[in-house]
């Protein structure tokens, strides 16, 4: 008897509801080596590993997804959308990221593609209550659409764009994503001088991103 009302409990329990769909769209254009490459996706993998950022994901029974991203119409969803309901699947997706192999080499950075790409990427999970897109990149977009004109569609569809500079020269890519890349409340710019700094700063990156958005009731 006790057993029987024990499943009913389990059974009426409400499944818990997905807080975050993270979407991480990673450059793999002509400027990153094949090395610099590795540095972004085992960084990455490390990033995902850090216990509070695993902890984030598995508390709000995130959706997590790869695009890698390069030239005009060379955007592609590399690691499918991933439940997130223990440090297992955590783990499973980390290993998964930093086996992913690339796709592309030599192409250009069409940034607007990449972002329009990822916006429709979300259809699977459109009911993660905060979706969110991590763009890094290491140079401006010099083909495509511009990236600035995806933001009224991104805003429609309740998607924050964060990004991540990965400076190398004198272009102050900080600036330019700040200027034409971000949206949505709260969206922000980290930067890595260089790729040797991603690995550190992507993980302060997901810490930040992942961790719960707390809304501030007005003052009576």
């Amino acid at each position: 008897m006790l057993r029987c009302i024990a499943i009913l409990l389990l059974m009426s329990t409400p499944a818990k509801a997905c807080e975050l769909a993270l979407l991480l769209a990673v450059d793999v254009s002509g400027s990153v080596d094949k090395d610099e490459y590795r540095v972004q996706m085992d960084g990455l993998a490390l990033a995902l590993r850090d216990g509070i950022v695993a902890d984030a994901l598995v508390d709000q029974d995130a959706q997590v997804s790869l695009v890698q991203w390069t030239g005009s119409s060379r955007q592609r969803q590399t690691v499918p959308w991933t439940q997130i309901k223990g440090y297992g699947d955590v783990l499973s997706l980390a290993d998964t990221i930093q086996n992913d192999l690339r796709i592309w080499r030599n192409y250009s950075t069409a940034i607007g593609e990449a972002l329009a790409i990822s916006r429709n990427a979300f259809a699977p999970v459109s009911d993660c209550v905060r979706k969110v897109i991590d763009v890094s990149g290491d140079g401006v977009s010099n083909e495509g659409i511009e990236p600035a004109t995806q933001r009224s569609a991104l805003n429609a569809a309740d998607i924050t764009v964060n990004a991540m500079a990965i400076e190398t020269d004198q272009t102050d890519l900080t600036a330019y994503f700040f200027e034409n890349v971000i949206t949505g409340p709260g969206a922000f710019v980290a930067t890595a001088n260089g790729f040797a700094d991603y690995p550190e700063q992507i993980k302060r990156k997901l810490q930040r991103e992942t961790s719960r958005q707390v809304t501030l009731l007005p003052t009576p």
